[in-house]
């Protein structure tokens, strides 16, 4: 795929339900895979929610990884947020995946004005919806290899996340640069 190409990302929820869904470019590719941009303002919906996104962000596709990771630029209350998912496809120009309902999110640094109760503090790194994952677990009927898949995945993550290993180390920032040095272009 062509750096700029036009790309739509469809993730589902167990079962083939219907979850988030938006569209962004291709921006190209390093060591660590594939990475996509979606400008400040791209609208992400999903059945019963939408929104438009504040800052600019970029995702990295691994060839394998049971993870999806999103680094947003300043401006917002975290600066990486990881889906834990099957490993990601793609079908034309079409990503899919399956959200496993845990994240990894990292804090920003800056201090919030007024938190959530289920927010850690300024940089911190912690993994969220562990009861839906649970919950789902049951619901959808799981099988047993993507429960021990998605949380060996979470769970190899957070240190990472936490000690800022590639590609949490800042990699991101060439790829947020070319995202924003493609708004430029006339």
């Amino acid at each position: 795929m062509e750096p700029g190409t036009p790309i739509r990302v469809e993730m589902t929820k167990w079962g083939d339900r219907p979850h988030w869904e938006f569209d962004g470019i291709y921006l190209g590719a390093d060591e660590h895979g594939e990475w996509l941009g979606f400008p400040e303002g791209t609208l992400n919906r999903r059945p019963g929610h939408e929104f438009v996104s504040s800052v600019d962000a970029v995702t990295l596709v691994t060839a394998d990884g049971w993870y999806v990771p999103t680094f947003q630029a300043p401006g917002i209350w975290c600066d990486v947020y990881i889906d834990v998912s099957t490993p990601a496809r793609w079908d034309g120009d079409v990503l899919r995946a399956v959200d496993l309902d845990l994240d990894v999110i990292r804090m920003s640094p800056e201090p919030l004005e007024s938190p959530a109760d289920w927010m850690a503090g300024p940089g911190e790194t912690f993994i969220d919806d562990e009861d839906e994952f649970l919950e789902h677990q049951a619901a959808f009927g799981y099988p047993a290899d993507v429960v021990a898949a998605a949380r060996s995945a979470a769970d190899r993550l957070v240190p990472l996340v936490r000690a800022h290993a590639a590609p949490y180390d800042g990699s991101h920032q060439r790829w947020l640069d070319a995202l924003n040095a493609r708004r430029d272009r006339p």
